[in-house]
């Protein structure tokens, strides 16, 4: 397997900070599939839900077409990063939306709070543990019978998935980077991965719905 180009790892933060003003560019002309995945993520959300929460909202991008299927829909976004939501907040002016900046692992959901939960394309740095415990807070954010919607950079195989776990293993260590801290480092999983993470969570029924190159889209509901 091809192994990825050196580079210094940065701060989740200061990642996407550095690149506020080309990232809508990338995500729609540069990673395969996100076009097509921000309208199948919108197509996918209920037409009677009335709350959401957008884990990683970045600039807004999946939020464009959320709007204009759902203009009154009350959202709530979540980023690290303060240049991102200053982009998002200019775009929607008018909207029913609430921003906050900070980490959603941090960041309190409440209990059986929203119809819909949206992650898109921020999954992929974090480890197992990390995302379980997060997966679990998601469902209990979620109303009775409430969706999870995820777009991630998923891998085909285990070998794959192992290969990226390794590679963040060893940059971690050589850099010394501290437990814990939110770097940018791409550990994607297999579908299969993934999907047996949901479930682990407690999500009744799982979907995959879409997938354009390593771009996909996984429907979880609540019972």
């Amino acid at each position: 397997m091809e192994e990825k180009e050196q580079q210094t790892v940065q701060p989740m933060v200061q990642f996407f900070a550095d690149r506020v003003e080309e990232y809508d560019a990338h995500m729609l002309e540069q990673v395969e599939g996100c076009r097509e995945a921000y309208k199948k993520v919108a197509a996918c959300i209920p037409q009677n839900c009335e709350r959401l929460l957008d884990l990683g909202c970045g600039t807004g991008l999946e939020l464009e077409e959320i709007f204009q299927k759902l203009p009154r829909v009350n959202v709530i976004g979540i980023d690290l990063c303060n240049e991102m939501l200053e982009k998002c907040e200019k775009k929607f002016r008018g909207k029913a939306l609430s921003l906050i900046c900070g980490n959603y692992f941090d960041v309190p959901f409440g209990e059986e709070q929203f119809d819909c939960v949206i992650s898109f394309q921020t999954m992929h740095h974090f480890p197992h543990r990390e995302k379980l415990l997060l997966y679990e807070k998601i469902l209990r954010a979620l109303k009775s019978g409430g969706l999870y919607i995820e777009c991630d950079y998923m891998v085909e195989t285990l070998e794959q998935e192992s290969f990226f776990s390794e590679e963040a293993a060893r940059l971690r260590r050589e850099q010394r980077i501290p437990k814990g801290a939110l770097c940018h480092i791409d550990i994607p999983f297999a579908v299969e991965t993934q999907t047996r993470l949901l479930k682990d969570a407690g999500f009744q029924s799982i979907e995959s719905v879409f997938r354009k190159g390593n771009t996909t889209i996984l429907l979880n509901w609540k019972a």
